[in-house]
């Protein structure tokens, strides 16, 4: 398992590529608030003892009588202790305690400096690669799969393509593209970049993060010679006016991480699990494939729908995936973090829709998708994650068989460092042209 560390250059919010990967917040600030664990990895032994340095420092000295609020307790949960500190000298050694369940205890830790406020965290491991999933493992799950892909693969795809002039480079033909997906009446939406240069290519399908936003297409892969399909999971348009879209997540979209989850049949994720393979069907079809070497790649959501196309799809050769949500999502009701991207299960609902719930869960939950994986990955994420828990990511982690490559950032959140994301594309580029 490779640890890896990093300075980030130009920092930008989001990659267009991958709407889904956030980047660092800058970090040209005045003081710096630095946060910890005394264990170079951040990782313990359950029963060790943890200990947080942290340290206030501005115009690069450590800043005297500095005055701290920190908590203390299992991620996402809440604080087991909390405490004012005055740093006489401008640093401080905190005792955190310790866990003696697999998990994750982080330290939150704000002060404020000439009316400024500033926040920092750090978040030990206590024996990650150990901790086990909470989702129930339904014991008709493939028998469901199997039933919806077959289903799937009775629809026409009843393609449409539509070039994007403006767009276009010498190398590369980019075009607006849809196709039919489950139920029939539904469509996959996305942005295809195909090199002009006649041959066969291998090819990339980008699947989104959480949200419901435009997309532009990653035309830079495209011009090393490689196929990318780029989706919404929405069924609209990719290329609308971007005003149309904030209407749309504020409005009949927002919150639909929970649509129809009473159902397994009718809950939202279906159609869009199902719509990851239909557009693989769509790259199939074209006649610049290759055949073979096809990957998926994507963060948070995308993380999660990486990890479940390649698993209901064995074309899929490589995929790579960041900070996956959806991961044990009934962490909550077992007193742990749950999966990231809601707050399925974290707020109480009445006992028959709390039980259908995860009935349905089970079918959805990438642990269980994460189980049955049999391709190559890559892996990528950090311990500071607030929204998707490493808790939960870990559930999943562990259970992959299939050969896996971790590439710990330790101090991340929910974002990348620039190059966090380029080693994960140069892995997966390589799978895909051995």
């Amino acid at each position: 398992m490779k640890k890896a560390y990093t300075i980030p250059g130009i920092l930008l919010f989001l990659i267009i590529a991958h709407p889904s990967i956030a980047q660092p917040p800058p970090i040209d600030k005045i003081v710096k608030l630095i946060v910890a664990p005394e264990h170079a990895d951040w990782v313990y032994k359950k029963g060790e003892k943890v200990k947080f340095n942290v340290s206030v420092i501005k115009n690069g000295n450590l800043l005297k009588n500095a005055t701290i609020q920190y908590s203390i307790g299992p991620e996402k949960m809440p604080p087991l202790k909390t405490a004012t500190l005055t740093l006489k000298k401008g640093k401080a050694t905190i005792d955190g305690g310790t866990m003696d369940t697999p998990g994750f205890l982080r330290c939150t830790v704000s002060a404020t400096v000439d009316g400024i406020s500033y926040k920092q965290m750090a978040t030990a491991g206590f024996d990650p690669l150990t901790i086990q999933p909470t989702i129930q493992n339904p014991a008709d799950f493939d028998a469901f799969w199997n039933k919806a892909k077959a289903e799937l693969a009775a629809i026409p795809m009843n393609t449409r393509m539509t070039l994007i002039p403006e767009k276009c480079t010498e190398k590369v033909n980019v075009y607006h593209v849809s196709f039919q997906n489950y139920p029939g009446n539904s469509r996959v939406y996305g942005i295809l970049c195909v090199p002009v240069k006649e041959g066969k290519y291998p090819a990339i399908l980008l699947v989104p993060g959480a949200g419901v936003r435009p997309y532009n297409g990653d035309i830079a892969t495209a011009e090393k010679g490689i196929i990318t399909l780029q989706i919404g999971i929405h069924g609209i348009p990719v290329n609308m006016d971007p005003n149309v879209y904030t209407d749309l997540g504020a409005g009949p979209l927002k919150g639909y991480l929970s649509f129809n989850m009473e159902n397994k049949d009718a809950y939202y994720f279906k159609r869009v699990y199902l719509g990851c393979v239909r557009a693989n069907d769509f790259i199939a079809s074209l006649p610049q494939f290759d055949g073979t070497n096809l990957a998926v790649i994507g963060g948070s959501q995308g993380g999660a729908l990486s990890i479940v196309t390649a698993t209901l799809d064995k074309r899929v050769k490589a995929l790579s995936a960041s900070y996956p949500a959806l991961c044990d999502l009934t962490g909550y009701l077992h007193g742990r973090a749950g999966g990231g991207g809601s707050r399925l299960f974290k707020d109480l609902e009445p006992e028959a829709t709390l039980k259908a719930k995860i009935e349905t869960a089970g079918y959805y939950d990438v642990v269980n998708f994460a189980r049955r994986l049999q391709t190559p990955g890559y892996y990528t994420w950090g311990y500071n994650d607030e929204s998707c828990s490493p808790t939960s990511i870990y559930s999943a982690y562990n259970m992959i068989a299939a050969p896996k490559t971790l590439n710990l950032f330790l101090d991340t959140g929910h974002w990348v460092y620039p190059d966090q994301n380029d080693a994960a594309r140069s892995w997966l580029i390589a799978q895909i042209k051995k």
